[in-house]
């Protein structure tokens, strides 16, 4: 290639970038209406889909500078959004983790990014956003080192033993993630005790996720009517996330109800249960009906959201 042609390449892309972050605003001295910074909501995206990460593994993969990375710690600490513990392998670093307090912030700027992208979409031609994204994939498939094979992920059905796995897991991720107190844990338990007391396999199921073995994820199909199917107890572990194991779930889900003869599917989540809720809206489903009530020792804005089958 001549040194014109590549010269010309290297003006587009920068040219690109600058349109681009433009038109996301992400040139604003804060992110959307959040009160965070780009490179602040960054670091909460990576706490929020990371365990026990330590600022030295951020800053490398966010390519921030030490010190920039240390205020923004420093500034979450004292805002309560993050607990640090030191490394044992060297107790000059530290792990971080997002509080409940972290996760509820991340899950409302995640939702308000949601929003305004949406808002850009729906601004757009018949057919214009799919070729946006699109040209997105491309983009990101060209510049993306990826590993040659993706983890397989394996749904089978439930045996001996998952469902104290489904509760306790269930119960620590939402404490952890959300504050959720013990008064969850018992309802999970309830909901695995009756699924096994009166489970009909014509009509109902419970799948789990597996990578490697390894328990992963879970969902469960359960009869509403003899028409209504009910969604429940959605659960991806985190080191399973960005495997595509919670779309896979809840397409298979949807798949069971069809087969055993129902007509429609509905569940109940919560408002920031944005991952969740993705996954949810992606599949087919719509929210048609909402309502706030106090559970599990937090105010929560309760959910249903239905789809024909």
């Amino acid at each position: 290639m001549s040194d014109n042609g590549a010269d010309d390449q290297i003006a587009a892309i920068r040219a690109f970038n600058r349109f681009y972050t433009r038109k996301l605003g992400v040139l604003d001295q804060h992110l959307g209406k959040s009160p965070f910074s780009l490179s602040e909501a960054r670091v909460l995206y990576e706490l929020a889909h990371r365990d026990d990460v330590s600022a030295k593994e951020i800053g490398n993969e966010l390519g921030l500078d030490p010190g920039y990375l240390s205020r923004i710690v420093q500034s979450f600490d004292e805002k309560g959004l993050i607990t640090r513990k030191p490394l044992p392998a060297d107790r000059r670093q530290h792990q971080l983790s997002l509080t409940a307090k972290g996760r509820q912030a991340f899950a409302k700027l995640n939702l308000g990014s949601q929003t305004e992208v949406a808002a850009m979409l729906a601004q757009l031609p018949a057919g214009e956003a799919a070729r946006l994204t699109q040209a997105m994939a491309t983009i990101e498939d060209v510049l993306e080192q990826r590993p040659s094979r993706r983890a397989a992920v394996v749904l089978r059905s439930h045996r001996v033993g998952d469902m104290g796995w489904v509760i306790s897991k269930q119960a620590a991720a939402y404490a952890a993630d959300y504050g959720w107190d013990i008064s969850y844990e018992a309802l999970v338990a309830e909901i695995c005790a009756q699924f096994i007391k009166s489970y009909d396999a014509a009509r109902e199921h419970c799948w789990i996720a597996e990578v490697g073995g390894e328990p992963v994820g879970s969902i469960f199909l359960v009869k509403a009517t003899d028409e209504i199917a009910k969604l429940r107890l959605l659960q991806v572990e985190k080191k399973a996330r960005g495997l595509g194991v919670g779309r896979a779930l809840v397409q298979q889900c949807i798949d069971g109800a069809r087969q055993r003869g129902y007509r429609r599917m509905t569940l109940w989540t919560q408002s920031i249960l944005v991952a969740a809720r993705g996954i949810y809206k992606a599949a087919g489903f719509e929210l048609v009906a909402a309502k706030p009530h106090h559970s599990f020792g937090q105010d929560l804005i309760g959910e249903t959201w239905e789809r024909d089958l």
